[in-house]
C-alpha cells in the first residue's frame, strides 16, 4: 500500500503491543502516584515505629530524597514527554526506549530502597542516571523540533538533575544536602511558574470561549516574564540564604506579583469545572510559599514549614491537576472532574495545609494527618484512573496538555 494511502495512526499510538507503553503520561503518572503511596505509607510507618529506613542515608533524608527526586520526576517525566511532542509535533516517545527509561526511574527507587545492601554510592549513582537521561531525551525532542523557546523549560529540570548530583555528593562526603534539596524544589517551583504561565491562561480562555463568557485571561506579556525573573532571584536568595531576614521583603514582593498574575488568568470565572479550577488554586500556592519564605526568614515559622508548603501545596497539587486532567484529555475522555477527582484535590489541599500547621500548632499528629490524607488523595488517583492509563481508549484531545 502507497505511504499515503496507508491509515494514519495518532500521535503516540501503536498499532500494537501495551496501551501503557503507548505514551510516556501513562507508566510514569501511575508509577508515580503508586511510588507516592507507599512511599508515604513507609515513612509514616517509619515515625510510628522506627523502621530503619533508607541505610546510611537515613530515614528523614530518605523520605525528603523520594518525595523531590523520586516521585515527583516520575511525574515530571509524563508530563514532558507527553507535553514535548505536542509542542514541537513530533512523534513521542513510546515503546522499548520508553520502557528502558521507566525502568532506569525504578532502578534509582530500588536503590535507594536498598542502599543499606549496596552501600551509598552504589546506590547514589544508580539513582543519579534518571535525570539526565531524561534531560538529554527532552533537549534532543525540542532540538529536533526547533523549538529555541521551550529550551527555557528545561532549566527547571536541569536545576533538579544538578540537585540530585548534588544530594549524594553532599552525603558521600558527610555534608549536609539542604542546599541542593532547597534547589530542586526552586527548580520545581521555577516550573510551575513557567508551564503554569502557559497551561492556565490558555485552558482558561477556551473554557470560556466555549460557555459564551468573558472577559478573557490576559495573555502572557512582559510583566509575566518580570514576575518570574523576580520570582527566580527570590527562590535563589532562599536557596543561599534561607534564614537572613533580607529575603522577607523580597519574598513578600514576589508573593504580591505571583498573586497579581494569578488574578489576571481569571480563574473565578471557571469555577463551575473542577478540572480547570483546580490548576488556579494550586497555582494559588506560589504566593503563599512565598510568604511562607518570608514568615521563615523573619523566625515566625520553621523552615521545614515553608519547605512543605513550597512541595505539597505548589509542587504537588499542581502535579496532581496535570495527572489528571492530562489522563481524561489524552484517554479522549471529558474533560470534567469527577466527585472522587475532586475529593483527590481536597485531600491533598488538606494535606499541604495540615503539614506546616502541625509545626506552628505544635500537633504531632497533624504530621501523620497530613500523610495519611496524601496517600488518600493518590490512592484515590490510582483506583480512577488506573484503568484509564491501562487502557487504550479514544483520541487524545488536542487541548489536554
Amino acid at each position: 500500500m502507497p505511504e499515503s494511502k496507508r491509515p494514519r495512526i495518532p500521535r503516540g499510538l501503536k498499532a500494537d503491543g501495551a496501551a501503557l507503553w503507548s505514551y510516556g503520561f501513562r507508566p510514569f503518572f501511575l508509577g508515580g502516584a503508586i511510588w507516592a503511596v507507599l512511599t508515604m505509607i513507609l515513612w509514616i510507618a517509619t515515625l510510628a515505629l522506627g523502621l530503619p529506613l533508607g541505610g546510611d542515608f537515613g530515614a528523614p533524608l530518605w523520605h525528603a530524597h523520594e518525595m523531590i527526586f523520586g516521585f515527583a520526576p516520575a511525574v515530571l517525566a509524563g508530563f514532558l514527554l507527553t507535553a514535548i511532542p505536542n509542542w514541537t509535533g513530533s512523534l513521542p516517545v513510546s515503546g522499548g526506549p520508553l520502557i528502558w527509561l521507566v525502568s532506569l526511574w525504578i532502578l534509582g527507587r530500588v536503590a535507594m530502597g536498598a542502599a543499606a545492601l549496596t552501600g551509598v554510592p552504589i546506590a547514589s549513582m544508580l539513582d543519579a542516571a534518571f535525570l539526565p537521561v531524561f534531560l538529554a531525551l527532552c533537549l534532543r525532542e525540542i532540538i529536533r523540533g526547533r523549538k529555541w523557546g521551550d529550551v527555557k523549560v528545561l532549566a527547571g529540570v536541569f536545576a533538579i538533575s544538578l540537585g540530585n548530583i548534588g544530594f549524594h555528593l553532599a552525603v558521600a562526603l558527610g555534608g549536609t544536602p539542604q542546599i541542593w534539596l532547597r534547589g530542586a524544589v526552586a527548580g520545581y517551583v521555577v516550573l510551575v511558574m513557567i508551564i503554569g504561565g502557559r497551561i492556565l491562561p490558555s485552558f482558561t480562555r477556551n473554557w470560556l470561549n466555549q460557555h459564551g463568557q468573558g472577559p478573557m485571561p490576559v495573555a502572557y506579556n512582559r510583566f509575566d516574564m518580570g514576575v518570574i525573573l523576580f520570582s527566580v532571584l527570590g527562590l535563589a536568595a532562599w536557596v543561599a540564604l534561607p534564614g537572613e531576614r533580607l529575603i522577607a521583603p523580597m519574598a513578600l514582593v514576589a508573593a504580591g506579583l505571583n498573586s497579581a498574575r494569578l488574578a489576571r488568568w481569571r480563574g473565578w470565572a471557571v469555577r463551575a469545572e473542577w478540572l480547570l479550577l483546580v490548576l488556579h488554586l494550586a497555582y494559588a500556592f506560589v504566593p503563599l510559599g512565598f510568604l511562607a519564605i518570608a514568615l521563615a526568614a523573619d523566625g515566625r515559622i520553621l523552615q521545614v514549614s515553608a519547605l512543605h508548603v513550597l512541595t505539597v501545596g505548589v509542587i504537588v497539587t499542581m502535579m496532581l491537576a496535570v495527572m489528571t486532567r492530562a489522563t481524561r484529555g489524552h484517554t479522549g475522555r471529558p474533560l470534567t472532574a469527577s466527585g472522587w477527582t475532586v475529593l483527590s484535590y481536597l485531600c491533598l489541599f488538606a494535606a499541604a495545609l495540615a503539614r506546616p500547621l502541625a509545626d506552628l500548632a505544635g500537633w504531632p499528629w497533624l504530621m501523620t494527618a497530613s500523610g495519611a490524607l496524601w496517600s488518600l488523595a493518590f490512592t484515590l488517583f490510582i483506583a480512577e484512573y488506573g484503568g484509564m492509563l491501562l487502557r487504550m481508549r479514544r483520541k487524545p484531545r488536542a487541548d489536554s496538555a
